[in-house]
């Protein structure tokens, strides 16, 4: 495990034992990337916007601020929260792989909940997996590559490869500044015809 900020080295277990938490638990993960997208938020505005109960909102909000991602903008009642910037790289000795943790991937795991392809994405090739589909995403949509050169990469189906691309889109464009001169899908040989 590498990262990317030169702090101490229990503090960088610390960040990755609590982005860890953000990975495995698909609701933190929501709740991380709404308060990463909206600058800062009250528990009312979590409540309203994810369609949480208090109690719930609360204790999400709660568990973030001890983790050390969500800082506490705002003493003053209603508190105001931020979600702090995470860019941990991981290198995964085994494949030899490196993936970095941001908030795009948070936001991606965050919606394991709502979106079963990216439920069954994860559940065949795990956490990193997405990672790498995720960097191939921002490449797609930047016009770099195209789902049958990620296929033939990752050995998956063009068509498994080609659906996650899909699904990763609205993060992509979340998250990342994309040229809109970039592919659109009408301009991508998804079929096998072009």
């Amino acid at each position: 495990m590498s990262r990317t900020s030169n702090r101490a080295d229990g503090d960088i277990v610390q960040d990755f034992l609590s982005v860890a938490d953000l990975l495995e638990e698909p609701q933190l993960a929501q709740l991380y990337a709404y308060l990463a997208r909206e600058g800062e938020a009250i528990v009312q505005n979590v409540m309203d916007d994810l369609e949480i109960v208090q109690g719930t909102a609360y204790s999400y909000v709660n568990r973030l601020v001890d983790a050390g991602v969500v800082n506490i903008i705002d003493d003053e009642q209603p508190r105001r929260y931020a979600a702090r910037e995470i860019d941990l790289t991981v290198t995964m000795a085994a494949r030899d792989r490196e993936y970095t943790i941001t908030p795009a991937l948070i936001d991606a795991v965050g919606r394991r909940e709502t979106d079963a392809d990216i439920d069954t994405y994860i559940d065949r090739h795990s956490v990193a997996g997405l990672a790498t589909a995720l960097t191939y995403a921002i490449a797609r949509e930047r016009g770099r590559v195209t789902h049958r050169l990620m296929a033939e990469d990752l050995d998956i189906s063009p068509m498994a490869a080609e659906m996650i691309l899909q699904v990763l889109r609205p993060v992509v464009h979340e998250h990342y500044e994309i040229d809109e001169s970039g592919a659109g899908l009408n301009e991508l040989d998804i079929d096998g015809d072009g």
